[in-house]
């Protein structure tokens, strides 16, 4: 039955590759309340099973418990749509994390084999789940290196969305901070920027995703936050991340899109 139940999971992976993005033409509800039906789990360690139950829903919500590396991601690929997730911070954190930022993500446009990325993700954009830095973009490679710009500018090793005064600065790699991060931003659990538009720990945020043929906008809580354009991955799977700290999830949805909010 285990192998038989991997073939399956993995047929459809392979399935949502080879067939055509769906565009929504109406809103499409990817979390249905119940149960993970359209979407498959995946972690470093276990694969297409999931003994450690990382991934559960209860009382209408997707529970991500991030005690394995790794994800749900949808069967199909979808393109040109506004996604919209709804999640907040659990309590619980895990190992080399455990006293670390809560971190999650979630990935859009992905392609290639599950774990394409060090065993564990697939190669995608990233809008980023992380205390503190919701709504960077983080480019995610695996067999190919996915690129995109932002009009930005660079302190230090940092660079940053800035719509007003940045300049084109096009990445294969790396990651393009949201324009209010923190300067002193620290990798320590529970840590708050001065500009954070996302909620404490505990409250519920709302993360929207545009994507709209080469464009990817991101914003959190009704504020855009990041805008890229030139993405050399136009669609895929969305991927939401296992990665160390509990994440709640009560809503996951596609709306039909025909601008994004930073649009030029």
């Amino acid at each position: 039955m285990r192998a038989a139940s991997l073939i399956l999971v993995a047929g459809f992976a392979l399935w949502a590759q080879d067939s055509p993005a769906i565009k929504p033409t109406r809103t499409v509800k990817l979390f249905n309340g119940r149960n993970l039906d359209g979407w498959y789990t995946w972690t470093k360690d276990h694969k297409y099973e999931d003994p450690n139950k990382v991934f559960t829903v209860e009382n209408g919500t997707i529970r991500i418990s991030g005690q394995d590396w790794g994800g749900i991601a949808t069967k199909q690929s979808y393109a040109n749509y506004h996604l919209i997730v709804e999640w907040k911070w659990g309590g619980k954190t895990w190992g080399t994390r455990s006293d670390k930022t809560r971190d999650s993500g979630i990935l859009v446009h992905g392609v290639g084999a599950d774990g394409a990325y060090g065993g564990i993700w697939l190669e995608s954009i990233e809008s980023q789940i992380i205390e503190g830095g919701t709504g960077d973009f983080i480019l995610v490679g695996g067999k190919n290196k996915p690129r995109m710009t932002c009009d930005g500018r660079v302190e230090g090793r940092e660079t940053i969305w800035d719509k007003v005064n940045g300049k084109p600065i096009t990445k294969d790699s790396g990651r393009f901070n949201w324009w209010g991060r923190d300067p002193g931003w620290k990798d320590t659990l529970g840590f708050r920027g001065a500009k954070d538009v996302e909620k404490p720990v505990g409250q519920w945020n709302r993360q929207e995703v545009y994507c709209h043929g080469d464009k990817i906008t991101n914003v959190v809580n009704g504020v855009v936050v990041n805008h890229g354009y030139g993405s050399s991955h136009t669609a895929g799977k969305i991927q939401i991340q296992s990665e160390g700290a509990e994440i709640l999830i009560r809503r996951v949805e596609l709306r039909p899109v025909r601008k994004t909010p930073a649009a030029k």
